[in-house]
């Protein structure tokens, strides 16, 4: 078994730190809100006091945390992984984060005699809760192998797709297929709504032909009931959508669906929905049909 540093207890990180601990591994976490560690101290992992104390003597480092920003203060900043993680170590970002960010990073963490692998998952809360979630993975192969059962143990779907920052370029397409899946089916639901229509029973069917997506096999409840208990936020869907919008410019690709789904999540977050599970982006469908009286 491994010993394993854990960095951020999110929504994600908490259960994914905890099935590592499950299958026997040696974790031990940081994270900002030192309460967010009670489940891993429940399933036999340990709560550092910092970034450094978590790093001591880890094998491997499993970081997830929100933003670009964020990956840099750990991986880089004063008293950072960089600082502090024993030589050879390998690094797993689990978090979604700027492909040029990454590719830099990676850089750096061989420069100070690291491995590194940008792991960007996909499956929300319960992906992570069920170890299920689809993983892409940029870096090394021999690295990628290395980390296999790391990722057998919170993943379902893991493929290598290439080099540092592969698995970021992966991400960010996968971002852009869930935020159109996810804004067709919230104007669906308030098309059939408004017709009178058996909505369940309609999504029932719907689901079974061609129309079917996990999106709307797992969020159909949400709108269903309009509970928008966050899984992932909008806030964080938003944030995701810019790194595709702006890796596409930088591409020369043209994505108008994306960026029409970038402006109206910017939209939810401007009225205070950003806290809010991306689901909720059913919330501007309905402002935008004047039903929003009637439905919420």
């Amino acid at each position: 078994m491994t010993t394993i540093a854990f960095i951020g207890l999110g929504i994600m990180g908490s259960p994914m730190a905890v099935h590592l601990a499950k299958a026997g591994h040696t974790v031990t976490a940081y994270n900002r809100t030192v309460a967010k560690a009670a489940p891993l101290v429940d399933a036999g992992g340990r709560a550092a006091t910092s970034i450094a104390d978590a790093v001591h003597r880890a094998e491997v480092i499993c970081v997830m945390v929100p933003d670009s920003p964020d990956v840099k203060a750990v991986l880089a900043g004063e008293k950072g992984v960089f600082d502090s993680a024993e030589p050879g170590a390998l690094i797993i970002d689990f978090s979604s984060i700027r492909l040029d960010v990454t590719v830099e990073l990676a850089k750096q963490a061989v420069a100070r005699g690291f491995r590194m692998l940008d792991a960007p998952v996909s499956g929300g809360e319960k992906g992570a809760v069920d170890a299920a979630l689809s993983i892409m993975v940029g870096g090394d192969a021999a690295d990628f192998e290395a980390a296999q059962p790391i990722f057998d143990a919170v993943g379902k779907t893991v493929v290598h797709v290439g080099p540092s920052g592969s698995g970021q370029t992966v991400k960010a397409a996968n971002q852009l297929i869930v935020a159109a899946n996810m804004q067709a089916l919230a104007e669906a639901v308030i098309f059939l709504e408004a017709y009178g229509v058996d909505t369940e029973a309609a999504l029932r069917v719907l689901g079974g032909g061609l129309a079917g997506s996990k999106v709307l096999d797992q969020k159909q409840g949400n709108m269903l009931s309009r509970s928008f208990k966050p899984g992932f936020r909008i806030d964080l869907h938003h944030k995701d959508m810019g790194i595709v919008t702006a890796a596409a410019r930088e591409a020369g690709v043209v994505v108008p669906i994306g960026s029409l789904v970038e402006q109206l999540m910017a939209s939810a977050r401007a009225i205070g929905d950003g806290g809010l599970d991306h689901s909720a982006l059913l919330r501007g469908v309905e402002r935008l049909s004047g039903r929003a009286d009637k439905e919420n």
